[in-house]
């Protein structure tokens, strides 16, 4: 165990660091609101303490001696050592970060951005996407929303939502699509989709053709894009079908951008908001984590399932 320090109070160094700097004990005490002689007794004390001169008075001013310029060289590192690492914790302490995908924070996180704010006034809220799977070792986010199993060691982790898939097409589409159509008669159209992952980390058209009874042969119609975003742009143009995972295009559902247009598929990945394990959480992080758990009950409890049939995958 370290022992204790032998210093003079913090105050009377402050002093002499401001003094040194000015060489002026006047100029001193006007940066700190004292007189100069508040000042000149303060540097009295610290020469007292180490029995000796710090500076030679001089007419217009001060000088430091040897010692005192010694002295200086230490003091004036070592407080802006400190003042460097206060403003850092400050900083640290008025941002939270939220990593996530960009799917996710283009379709859920950034209309809710107001409502986190006002949640945590005061505090910058920022927003990090990755096209990557959840890295525990090179992530520094406060809180963290990624899809996948929920096994990330080193991490704990609670579900927001389970994967639940929908074919999605815009009104036209689902005009040309017959009235009483079966999951089959959707291989007449484009099918949009993202690019294939190995090992896989989302449902595919094959799983959900495969979940329906239906066998999926090369189709030459297909269109992958490399974001969800474009994905989903492109089913609003009319472009072809596209797998929606909800909750993120339950908006476009809601505006009647995207119908439903085939029944939902779940599985047991889904969507997981993520901690450090063991590392203590700030009040702001406490209060957006229980809010984000909030959404996600409120939107499972207010989910209408009556036109889609919810099967399970594996």
């Amino acid at each position: 165990m370290a022992g204790k320090l032998e210093l003079p109070p913090l105050q009377v160094l402050v002093v002499f660091e401001a003094a040194a700097r000015h060489g002026n004990f006047t100029a001193a005490g006007n940066e700190l609101g004292l007189s100069q002689p508040a000042v000149s007794q303060r540097i009295q004390m610290l020469e007292n303490i180490l029995n000796g001169p710090l500076f030679e008075r001089r007419h217009r001013g001060v000088q430091l001696t040897e010692s005192g310029n010694a002295l200086y060289q230490i003091v004036r590192t070592s407080l802006t050592d400190i003042s460097e690492q206060i403003q850092r914790t400050r900083h640290q302490r008025s941002t939270l970060r939220i990593d996530t995908d960009m799917g996710f924070a283009s379709y859920w996180l950034m209309p809710r951005m107001n409502a986190i704010q006002a949640l945590i006034p005061g505090v910058e809220v920022q927003v990090s996407t990755s096209p990557n799977d959840y890295n525990f070792r090179d992530n520094n986010a406060h809180l963290a929303i990624y899809f996948g199993n929920g096994n990330w060691p080193g991490t704990h982790a609670q579900k927001l939502f389970p994967e639940d898939v929908i074919p999605v097409c815009n009104e036209q589409v689902m005009r040309n699509l017959k009235q009483n159509h079966n999951p089959q008669d959707l291989l007449n159209f484009p099918l949009l989709k993202l690019p294939e992952t190995r090992p896989q980390r989302w449902l595919t058209w094959e799983d959900w053709f495969r979940s329906q009874g239906v066998a999926m042969h090369h189709h030459a119609g297909s269109r992958t894009f490399n974001a969800y975003s474009l994905v989903i742009q492109a089913a609003v143009e009319g472009q072809g079908i596209a797998l929606g995972w909800r909750p993120l295009i339950s908006a476009l559902l809601e505006s009647k951008q995207l119908f439903i247009c085939g029944p939902q598929v779940r599985t047991e990945r889904g969507y997981y908001l993520i901690t450090a394990g063991g590392k203590p959480a700030s009040a702001q992080q406490e209060k957006v984590t229980r809010w984000l758990l909030n959404e996600a009950w409120n939107f499972h409890h207010t989910l209408p399932h009556k036109d889609d049939a919810l099967l399970k995958y594996e």
